[in-house]
């Protein structure tokens, strides 16, 4: 390397080693005993969770001396590299991003945690673009669409037949075909301490222990948590200068969610439960921006048929780092807005005919305001394009071809549509 790229991969590093510690989810979630508890009263009386219960369970880090310490990298990026540098600039905001994630952590309980929530994920109620609809539009929308679906009767999901430890087997398997020489370094595995049916690590795959699959759901897994946030893992740690892009912050947790949902409808991994788990999981924070408690979310999930402890846990991931009567954790917004984002993204790049700048989403963990300097640090040298990509982002014929259509598609009125072909529908 020469002194310019030693300078920026000891800035880089700096970046990898201070957010080592900061673990957003473990921070935030709710330990076995309120669960129990909840379940205890059947369901009928709040979770004793507050200010004091977060207290009780303390950060892995020293919160102010990870502040100073992200604040002084910051300050010898521009030292370093100037205030205008492309590189330096996507690090700077990294550093604050990190240090504002450290406020929302600090704040557990608090009104400000749900607050600063928002600023990193966004709100329910937030538009993509004036006169737009919004996260919570799109979630009624597509429940009117499913419940349509949910009445053909002829839809239903296949069995639940597969433990974890065979769901672990397949889905093993099925990386291992795909990633080759990095089959080694890929593991899947049972665990007992997740929310989510899975988890995706650095070059790992956790599957819950206690829960049942079908052939879908693993499919499902392996393009979402294998082509998507394993491959921009194992991509961004093959970056010999910006070493950054093996981590991601929230911003990038929206691009990176997002791309993983876009994955599974082009592969054709995505089926209606899976969709509507995702539109529930907005339709809840909706509620709970707009002031509904905990039981009140917990109600509405159990009207959708889950069991009492489904009911829990789902209602559990809108309001963990937070009290059961106060504002959301919207990370889970990711899902529907990383989508809408990204599949805008790849459409425009298809109608100005910047093609090269589409993979570029897998070379690490990217943002979508960084494209553009990414893939000018690519042409420098710093940034090394994807080795592991999807098949549909390998060859770009088929998605270039379906984006041109639905270029064109957006022009036309669905309504108008809707009213012409009455007579044939």
């Amino acid at each position: 390397m020469d002194e310019y790229q030693l300078i920026v991969r000891a800035l880089s590093e700096r970046i990898v080693d201070a957010q080592t510690p900061i673990r957003v989810l473990d921070a935030v979630k709710w330990d076995d005993s309120i669960r129990e508890g909840f379940i205890k009263h059947k369901g009928k009386k709040l979770p004793v969770v507050d200010r004091a219960y977060y207290d009780s369970r303390p950060l892995a880090f020293d919160a102010a001396a990870k502040k100073l310490e992200f604040q002084n990298i910051e300050r010898d990026v521009t030292r370093q590299l100037g205030q205008f540098n492309p590189v330096g600039q996507i690090m700077r905001r990294m550093c604050r991003e990190y240090r504002m994630v450290i406020r929302m952590l600090e704040a557990r309980g608090t009104e400000d945690f749900g607050l600063i929530s928002q600023e990193l994920y966004g709100a329910a109620s937030d538009a993509f673009h004036a006169g737009d609809p919004t996260l919570s539009d799109l979630g009624l929308m597509f429940s009117d669409y499913l419940n349509n679906i949910d009445k053909r009767g002829d839809l239903e999901d296949e069995a639940k037949d597969l433990t974890a430890k065979q769901a672990v087997d397949l889905l093993q398997h099925r990386l291992n075909k795909v990633f080759g020489e990095a089959e080694e370094t890929i593991r899947v595995f049972e665990s007992d301490g997740i929310l989510a049916d899975a988890a995706a690590g650095a070059d790992y795959i956790k599957i819950r222990a206690d829960a049942m699959f079908n052939q879908r759901d693993v499919k499902a897994l392996e393009v979402h948590e294998g082509l998507v946030h394993v491959a921009t893992t194992l991509n961004g740690l093959n970056q010999p200068v910006c070493t950054f892009l093996a981590k991601g912050p929230p911003s990038s947790t929206v691009t990176q969610e997002g791309l993983a949902i876009l994955m599974e409808v082009i592969a054709f991994a995505s089926y209606p439960t899976r969709l509507r788990k995702l539109t529930n999981r907005t339709r809840g924070i909706h509620m709970a921006e707009e002031g509904a408690d905990f039981l009140q979310v917990f109600e509405f999930y159990r009207e959708q048929g889950f069991s009492l402890e489904e009911g829990y846990s789902n209602a559990s991931r809108v309001f963990r780092g937070s009290t059961p009567t106060g504002l959301p954790f919207t990370k889970d917004l990711s899902y529907l807005k990383g989508f809408i984002m990204v599949y805008n993204y790849i459409q425009l790049a298809v109608r100005k005919g910047k093609l090269e700048q589409i993979p570029l989403l897998f070379c690490g963990k990217t943002t979508l305001e960084d494209m553009r300097t990414l893939r000018q640090l690519v042409d420098e040298g710093l940034v090394v394009p994807p080795k592991y990509l999807p098949e549909q982002f390998r060859d770009l014929n088929s998605l270039s071809a379906w984006m041109c259509f639905s270029n064109f598609l957006n022009h036309l009125s669905l309504d108008r549509i809707e009213a012409d072909y009455a007579n044939i529908l």
